[in-house]
């Protein structure tokens, strides 16, 4: 049974251009990049380049990027390393209660640690409001975390206005995205958010899972706490011997994933408007301001089962975040849905393989689900 995957959201292929160049890595280009001989030059000089490259999809200089082995680790070190870059002004963080996860748990833990952490909720549509921002910026305000992209709606955060109102306030937070559903999804760089600190991920644009960067604008450097400490590699930031293949493999998507991305936005609008008119009482929890990402509910029906049922048909979607591992979505119960629609609602999300085919498999897979009214409530 060939499989048809719209979980972009959680993972991606990796595509054959990064495949290739992990490959070439570890058997051709396989020395230490700190070694001093031929070897080992040739590997620093690949990284050299491939670093540039990542960054410049990024929008930022090869001495602003760090590799880190995903967003995650991304996240914490950035938040943590914020958090201890203002410890002298104080210890108020604000987010939104709709981060990932990997923001939400290091904030848990800070608070702790002593730290007093002010969560934004969404209203209706997933969306932020700036005004609540503005009025819970303080003078101790030390670092405000926020999403560019949710992973879940979809929904674009006020980034951009956030850095903006910081400012305003002339609060010393700085600010910090994870940007690892918007790389390479929607234009962007981290000077034009105003952020200082952006997260993103490979594995979410064809590279293997195992390598992210981290975004840490230039100025902080000096005294922007490591993430480890050793042989002084990534500037002494991050050190440890760099996982070059993973490099080269992020390197390589960046390069081969599509800068236009309005193909996948009319598949997913494409998929909306149909199943609407295929399923009339469905609701669409979020269209995502996202090209890729979208929320619906069969009212119902439960997620976990529809998922389930959809699987056994050959077709991959999920019910939120990959890292809910079948826990009930604290994106989807921010909204404030009815029981019946949040406990129906799945994620959609599409990738540069999507096609309409795949969409209308999917319509009428529900539409049969539906019909045989199994597991309805």
């Amino acid at each position: 049974m060939s499989v048809i995957y719209l979980d972009y959201a959680a993972t991606t292929r990796v595509c054959p251009e990064a495949a290739r160049a992990a490959l070439t890595a570890m058997t051709e280009e396989y020395g230490n990049p700190s070694s001093r001989h031929a070897l080992g030059a040739t590997a620093a000089d690949r990284l050299r380049k491939n670093r540039a490259i990542v960054a410049d999809r990024l929008g930022c200089t090869p001495e602003e990027l760090f590799f880190t082995s995903c967003g995650t680790e991304g996240d914490n070190w950035a938040i943590r390393a914020a958090v201890h870059f203002g410890r002298h002004s104080g210890k108020h963080i604000i987010t939104t209660s709709v981060e990932h996860a990997a923001v939400l748990e290091t904030m848990k833990d800070l608070a702790a640690e002593g730290c007093e952490v002010t969560y934004l909720n969404p209203d209706r549509t997933g969306h932020i409001r700036v005004s609540d921002l503005e009025a819970a910026l303080r003078p101790d305000t030390v670092l405000v975390s926020m999403m560019l992209i949710n992973n879940e709606t979809g929904a674009r955060f006020p980034v951009e206005e956030a850095a903006q109102a910081i400012r305003r306030a002339g609060a010393p937070a700085l600010l910090h995205t994870d940007a690892v559903q918007a790389f390479c999804k929607i234009p962007f760089t981290p000077t034009g958010l105003g952020a200082d600190l952006v997260a993103v991920s490979g594995h979410k644009i064809g590279a293997p899972k195992g390598i992210g960067a981290l975004y840490i604008k230039k100025h902080l450097h000096s005294r922007f706490r490591p993430l480890l400490f050793g042989g002084g590699q990534e500037a002494g930031m991050r050190p440890g011997t760099e996982p070059t293949a993973q490099i080269a493999a992020f390197a390589a998507a960046c390069l081969a994933y599509p800068e236009n991305t309005d193909r996948i936005k009319h598949i997913k609008d494409y998929f909306l408007d149909s199943i609407l008119a295929a399923i009339p009482d469905l609701e669409i929890v979020s269209r995502g301001d996202a090209p890729h990402i979208c929320a619906v509910s069969l009212p119902g029906y439960p997620s976990e089962m529809l998922v389930r049922a959809l699987s056994d048909r050959g077709i991959c979607v999920s019910s939120g975040s990959a890292c809910h591992r079948g826990k009930p979505s604290h994106v989807f119960a921010a909204l404030g849905l009815p029981k019946q629609v949040l406990t129906g609602t799945l994620r959609i999300s599409f990738g540069p393989d999507s096609t309409r085919a795949d969409a209308d498999a999917l319509i009428n897979a529900l539409v049969q689900i539906k019909s045989e009214r199994i597991f309805v409530r």
